[in-house]
């Protein structure tokens, strides 16, 4: 079985980490989701930062993903600390994800998640995870996405892209 992993806004504003994320979820390694409360954040957040290319990528993802869309499930059952982020745990439950992948640990306590059969794990932590997994899919995916970049420098890109633990992890081997 697949695992399902929620995409929280924030792992899909930086498009590096974006394009890292979603060439894994397109090599099979698992399957993303997300709402159209995230798609409202994120292309608010492109706008506000001078993205043009969220409303094509948005596009690109509903017809490699069509079934990634989940309902926005009802935010007055979970409790956050955070209100705000009340939509995304709803929506993350009432699409069946196994995951929620966030930069915002913090606002999603295990106390809260894990009632509701869910755990909140960081995009390095989910990187590693899958290069345990299939380290040659991962290592193909780091190449496309951090073309020509090794050693050092592809640790430091990695890092930049809050994925420093996957960048050791390859700077050594």
């Amino acid at each position: 079985m697949t695992l399902k992993v929620f995409l929280d806004t924030c792992v899909l504003f930086p498009p590096i980490l974006r394009s890292f994320l979603l060439s894994a979820a397109q090599a099979g390694l698992y399957a993303p989701l997300w709402s159209e409360g995230v798609e409202s954040e994120w292309l608010h957040l492109a706008r506000r930062k001078g993205e043009d290319s969220v409303p094509a990528t948005l596009d690109r993802m509903r017809l490699t993903w069509p079934g990634a869309l989940t309902p926005p499930g009802d935010a007055a059952l979970v409790d956050l600390p955070d209100m705000t982020d009340r939509h995304i745990l709803a929506a993350a439950q009432a699409g069946g994800a196994d995951l929620l992948l966030t930069l915002n640990l913090r606002d999603f306590p295990r106390r809260a998640l894990a009632p509701l059969g869910l755990s909140a794990v960081s995009p390095d932590d989910f990187a590693i995870q899958l290069w345990l997994g299939d380290a040659d899919a991962i290592e193909r995916i780091v190449a496309g996405v951090w073309p020509g970049l090794e050693g050092r420098a592809l640790r430091n890109a990695m890092k930049r892209a809050t994925l420093p633990r996957l960048g050791r992890a390859l700077e050594t081997e």
